[in-house]
């Protein structure tokens, strides 16, 4: 039944009062009980207005309802909050805070010891602590809790006390990295393809994370000599929790031995270790970082003992990974393979910072178990160790352990001291006794020295300069192991310097970075690696933003040298282009390159290279996609007379709970992931702090590599939403312990909007104010006279109630078939009465 257009303007301007009626009744705080003068309305029948919800402030109906808990504007989880009727609240009704809603809001003791309880324990007394006080908002489906800061645990930005930590929900994953590559060679008439994968498979119950971390490899070679090697293994299969109380990361099965003072070594057992990631940020850990030059398009791999880490694939130029783990100690191998079928490979050390722990604080880890060889044998020998840091003192601190096994022990002491103004520094020394069958007793002891400053005044840091010294007779547990099963020692450490130093010119805008290992054994050569990165920002007239970059490489090994230097030049063009110059020097070849790189979207970018070598001729050209199921990437390269090569890799994985699952991109398999669920609508871009990912089919999205015990904000991109659809709420946050899936679900309304006639059976209309609801009770909106309202979310064959009275609704089912609704539409609503 169609509706004039001048009456539907009026409709939607009643409509308009009553929701400023209700806004009035939410912002007013200075009456107990607000009556409405209905006679300022235009309606016919003034008589059939139901405007007693809106009498009184705050108030809610009593009942069950879940709600997301705000605490002092931060947002929890969704929770089921009880709301009972209540003479002393002006509303009428109060929020039960129940225990499990208490203990997450980060109380502390005194403020728990002081709370009081009511109805059998049930329900907080909200009175006993005062200044705090609870209030319902059913139109954002929150709970707004008002704490005075003196009752709460110490939080700092962006994280959260233990208290609110959330450990997410079952779920089944599968992540995966695959990378594969084709390569011609047109000197050799021979063809290698490769496809490698790594990832991890998992299952999340409760607070328990049970990981299985995979790696595979398919080499292919055609030509004269055909070859064909595949391997599939899966490196590590272990159960991990957080212990909240301890502050500390227990794991059980298959790990690598994570000390600051032994070397690391794979084992099968059990781990307990206090886990930095709990801290405030201001007190966590550093990560390694990895800086080279890609002569070529090329895949990056990083190996610890075998176990691939890292696997990604870059364009040609200077890389720099930085998103490697904090958990990472140790000697690192690096893999550059690239496209033109040349390797480089080197070694990385990852130096400790000075030990310095807190006044106070005791930071600790054991171990226990049976070590395993890179081949997954175990060894007969079983071990123990033990390791602390302890803070004696403002600017002291002292640690040390202990690891034995039947036939080889290990101790180390050292001592950490603030010296203020002029940095950080560590000593220690470690001592190992080893009995060798035929041997008789080995012992040796290993000196370490490491330092730390950052030069604030100068824009300046030294991250690392650490020195270690070994003993002949010195060997670590690795090296014991190894003999064991060889008889023999090869490549034992003698010496090892490591510095790493960044520098900025701000008034300049030159950076400058440097990294330097040097490494010598007992009975084999010494190794060398020099890093040396400078980068320039500058203007040149009109053309504004140029970068510069000129690096070099050395890796030295005895009298042998690999050198590199490359030198590049990109000046932007237009809003997301660049155009680029660079030309790579090494010790047999020159090479030039022009390129232009373009970011189409936030999602896509491309990159094209010409130039020539030595040889002949070159172009390559890369692309990537970040997608909302994977992140993709493809390349290719020619070199007249040389190869002829391509390349893809893809990134993501598969999370399935009980809430619903989806596909999606990933860099940090097995990381914590949170799925985002709008009530099964689906497209709704959701933004973590990366680009925004869609929700599939059924409403799901799932946004990975989410920080862990950092808070983190999730919020729905209202500037892209679809036309059909309307967010109740928009921004929502948590904070995750590590591997956790964890889930949050957002009011999200589709369909149609537009004026609809609500009539009852009789003829009559539904009382003015009353308000219309979905079958997932989401407010869609407010009768108006004569039953005109405007609704939002309207669906084919969509059932919708509106409510009469404490006891009776009517129920609308809207037609099968629903086409634009700006003629308006006649709703027959028939009684129900409530169960």
């Amino acid at each position: 039944m169609p509706i004039k257009q001048n009456k539907i303007r009026q409709y939607i301007l009643k409509g308009l009062i009553i929701s400023m009626l209700y806004s009035s009744m939410l912002t007013t705080t200075f009456a107990r009980v607000i009556e409405f003068n209905t006679d300022v309305l235009d309606v016919e029948d003034r008589n059939n207005i139901d405007l007693e919800q809106f009498n009184r402030i705050g108030f809610i109906m009593p009942g069950t309802y879940n709600l997301k808990i705000n605490i002092n504007g931060h947002s929890l989880s969704e929770m089921s909050v009880i709301f009972n009727e209540s003479e002393t609240s002006d509303s009428g009704s109060v929020a039960c805070l129940s225990p499990d809603i208490v203990e997450r809001l980060g109380l502390t003791k005194e403020a728990l010891n002081k709370a009081l309880w009511e109805q059998g324990g049930q329900c907080l007394n909200l009175n006993s602590l005062d200044g705090m006080s609870v209030e319902g908002d059913l139109s954002t489906s929150s709970l707004n809790i008002n704490v005075p800061q003196a009752y709460l645990e110490q939080i700092y930005e962006n994280w959260d006390p233990p208290s609110r930590w959330d450990h997410g929900i079952s779920a089944l994953l599968f992540d995966y990295n695959i990378n594969g590559a084709i390569n011609d060679s047109l000197e050799q008439d021979q063809t290698s393809s490769s496809l490698s994968g790594n990832g991890v498979a998992g299952i999340n119950l409760g607070a328990w994370r049970f990981r299985g971390e995979w790696q595979s490899q398919i080499n292919r070679t055609t030509g004269e000599q055909k070859t064909t090697q595949h391997n599939f293994d899966w490196n590590r299969i272990y159960a991990y929790r957080a212990i909240a109380a301890l502050q500390a990361k227990l794991t059980l099965g298959e790990d690598f031995l994570n000390s600051g003072v032994f070397d690391a070594f794979k084992f099968i057992g059990l781990g307990l270790q206090s886990d930095l990631n709990m801290l405030p940020p201001n007190l966590r850990g550093y990560a390694p970082e990895i800086v080279g030059t890609a002569k070529t398009n090329a895949t990056i791999t990083i190996r610890q003992q075998g176990r691939v880490i890292y696997e990604t694939q870059v364009a040609q130029g200077p890389f720099r990974i930085q998103n490697l783990s904090d958990a990472i100690t140790g000697k690192m191998n690096v893999t550059v393979a690239e496209q033109d079928g040349t390797t480089q490979t080197f070694d990385v050390d990852t130096a400790s910072l000075p030990f310095l722990t807190r006044p106070g604080q005791v930071q600790y880890k054991f171990a226990t178990g049976k070590p395993i060889d890179n081949q997954g044998h175990r060894q007969g020998v079983s071990f123990g160790m033990g390791e602390f840091s302890w803070g004696v003192s403002n600017g002291w601190s002292l640690f040390g352990g202990i690891l034995g096994s039947q036939d080889y022990k290990s101790t180390s002491i050292g001592i950490g001291r603030d010296l203020l103004v002029f940095g950080a520094l560590s000593f220690d020394i470690t001592q190992s006794i080893a009995n060798i069958p035929n041997d008789g007793s080995l012992k040796g002891k290993s000196y370490r020295l490491n330092y730390s400053k950052r030069f604030e005044e100068y824009n300046s840091q030294i991250n690392f300069a650490g020195y270690r010294f070994s003993e002949r007779d010195f060997m670590n547990m690795s090296d014991f192991l190894d003999f064991r099963v060889t008889g023999m020692r090869y490549g034992s450490s003698k010496e090892l310097y490591t510095l790493s130093i960044n520098k900025n010119f701000i008034e300049s805008g030159l950076s400058l970075y440097f990294n330097y290992n040097h490494q010598t054994y007992w009975d084999r050569p010494a190794n060398d690696y020099y890093s040396l990165m400078l980068s320039k920002y500058f203007d040149i007239g009109s053309w504004k933003n140029i970068s510069a970059t000129v690096s070099a490489n050395r890796q030295q090994t005895d009298s042998k040298s690999d050198d590199s230097i490359y030198f590049s030049v990109s000046i932007p063009w237009g809003s997301s282009a660049s155009l680029g110059y660079s030309m790579d020097i090494s010790h047999d070849n020159v090479s030039n390159n022009a390129s232009y790189f373009d970011t189409l979207t936030e999602r896509m970018n491309y990159q094209f290279n010409i130039g020539n070598n030595r040889k002949g001729a070159t172009t390559s050209g890369y692309f990537s996609y970040q997608g909302n199921d994977a992140w993709l990437s493809t390349n290719v390269s020619y070199a007249m007379n040389q190869y002829r090569a391509a390349g893809f890799s893809a990134n993501g994985g598969l999370t399935i709970t009980p809430e619903g699952g989806a596909f999606h991109g990933s860099s940090l398999a097995g990381g914590t992931r949170l799925l985002v669920d709008t009530d099964g609508v689906p497209d709704i871009p959701i933004r973590g702090s990366g680009i925004a990912v869609k929700t599939n089919l059924f409403g799901k999205a799932v946004i990975s590599d989410m920080s862990n015990y950092n808070r983190n904000n999730i919020q729905i991109d209202l500037n892209n939403l679809p036309d059909n659809a309307d967010a109740q709420q928009s921004v929502q946050q948590a904070t995750l312990t590590e591997g956790a899936v964890g889930y949050r679900h957002f009011d999200v309304l589709s369909g149609l909007k537009g004026m609809v006639v609500i009539r009852l059976e009789d003829g009559t209309y539904p009382a003015f104010g009353s308000q219309v609801k979905n079958s997932k009770g989401q407010n869609t909106g407010i009768v108006g006279d004569e039953g005109n309202t405007y609704l939002s979310g309207i669906n084919a064959d969509e059932v919708m109630r509106v409510n009469l009275s404490s006891n009776q609704e009517c129920k609308i089912v809207f037609p099968k078939k629903l086409d634009d609704l700006s003629g308006g539409l006649l709703a027959l609503c028939v009684r129900e009465n409530h169960q």
